[in-house]
C-alpha cells in the first residue's frame, strides 16, 4: 500500500512538473490525467473521472508520448489496458 501511494505521488509529481512546462494549447495538459494515476499504477479499474480526462486528452497523447518523462507512464501495458476499458484506445502516433 505504502509502495502505491508514493507511486502516485510520483506520477502526479512529473504530470504537474509537465503541466507546467507545456508550451502547447491550453487544453492538452497532462495533469488532466491525474484522475488515471492509480489505476496505471496499480492495475486498477479506472473511473468514470479517469476515462472522462482520458478521453479529453485523446488529442494531446501522441505529444505526451513524445516526452520523455511521461512516456514511460503512458506507454506502458497498464495505460494501453485502461485506454481499452475506457473504450478510447490510444492513437497510432
Amino acid at each position: 500500500m505504502k509502495f502505491s501511494y508514493i507511486a502516485v505521488c510520483v506520477v502526479l509529481v512529473l504530470l504537474v512538473g509537465e503541466g507546467a512546462q507545456m508550451s502547447m494549447a491550453a487544453t492538452c495538459n497532462p495533469m488532466e490525467l491525474s484522475p488515471c494515476a492509480v489505476a496505471i499504477i496499480s492495475a486498477k479499474p479506472p473511473t468514470a473521472a479517469c476515462c472522462s480526462k482520458l478521453k479529453d486528452q485523446r488529442p494531446c497523447l501522441c505529444q505526451y508520448l513524445k516526452d520523455p518523462k511521461l512516456q514511460k507512464f503512458i506507454n506502458s501495458p497498464n495505460a494501453n489496458k485502461v485506454a481499452t476499458t475506457c473504450g478510447s484506445p490510444f492513437p497510432s502516433c
